[in-house]
């Protein structure tokens, strides 16, 4: 036994110092690359860490398989991409200087969950989405309803007006009535919260699109492209509930139907905390229906 602590105490010995500045550097960057992270997660900059991700683990085969030329030509072009990566991330990069200087940043990340997640996406929300959408659809009430999964739709939220209010079919057909303020846009929910309301989408520009659908399935497809939520529409002129998701657009015929779809959302856990940094994400091409 006193071999063995020696031999511990002997390793020990080789081991660095860790002084009181180094522990208070270690928190700092920890804080500095967790900002970084959230900010990511809440931007486009998440596609373009992915891109940036890819050139890496090209650039280092390049150095395995000693590709020189192809090597050269990344040495050539980095630097100008950087430059151009600024100029169209300027409003992002803004947007996260001034919500650095607004909030104590460690709020963020002292803040735990109790392990009870409050926001999930439960039974109930699916019910109360389901009852609204064809209820809207009976009297032939326009809808857009963007229910998000893990791609953060932040943003999007930004664009419309807060409401954070707990998911209710009451709720849902009072906005979209015909000449209220909050009819007009898209409803963002997140887990079983109604986020924010008059939020705007990107338009898709699929070509493939049935000219009969109008702007706001238009809309909803749109979103699909860019994020993996999934997207309720109630046309006004037909009544038709489609469904958009993964840049595809699927009806739904029942009341059966859209709950089946919806039921496909309940596993995504925890989406309340902000630790879900190394969520995974998928994004895949669909067909749109016409």
């Amino acid at each position: 036994m006193a071999d063995i602590i020696d031999g511990l105490y002997f390793w020990v010995s080789f081991l660095p110092r860790i002084t009181k500045t180094n522990l208070v550097e270690i928190i700092i960057i920890a804080i500095l690359l967790y900002e970084l992270l959230v900010w990511i997660m809440n931007t486009r900059a998440w596609t373009l860490l992915k891109g940036i991700l890819l050139i890496l683990f090209f650039y280092v085969l390049t150095y395995i398989f000693r590709l020189d030329n192809i090597k050269w030509i990344l040495n050539t072009i980095a630097t100008p991409a950087v430059t151009m990566a600024i100029v169209i991330f300027q409003p992002e990069l803004r947007k996260a200087l001034e919500q650095l200087g607004s909030r104590n940043p460690l709020t963020g990340i002292l803040t735990f969950d109790d392990g009870k997640d409050n926001s999930a996406f439960t039974d109930r929300t699916i019910n109360e989405l389901v009852k609204a959408t064809f209820e809207m659809a009976k009297v032939k009430t326009g809808a857009l309803m963007v229910i998000e999964r893990g791609d953060s739709l932040k943003e999007i939220e930004r664009t419309g007006i807060e409401i954070n209010g707990l998911v209710s079919s009451q709720l849902l057909i009072n906005i979209f009535e015909h000449n209220t303020p909050l009819h007009d846009g898209a409803v963002v929910i997140h887990g079983n919260r109604v986020a924010a309301a008059t939020c705007y989408l990107p338009l898709s520009d699929n070509m493939s699109i049935s000219k009969e659908l109008g702007t706001r399935h238009r809309a909803a497809v749109g979103v699909s492209e860019v994020t993996d939520s999934l997207t309720i529409v109630v046309s006004e002129e037909t009544g038709r509930v489609s469904v958009a998701s993964e840049g595809g657009l699927k009806r739904a015929v029942d009341a059966d139907a859209l709950r089946e779809l919806l039921m496909d959302i309940k596993h995504v856990e925890g989406e309340g905390s902000r630790f879900k940094i190394l969520k995974g994400r998928r994004k895949n091409e669909g067909k749109i229906a016409k």
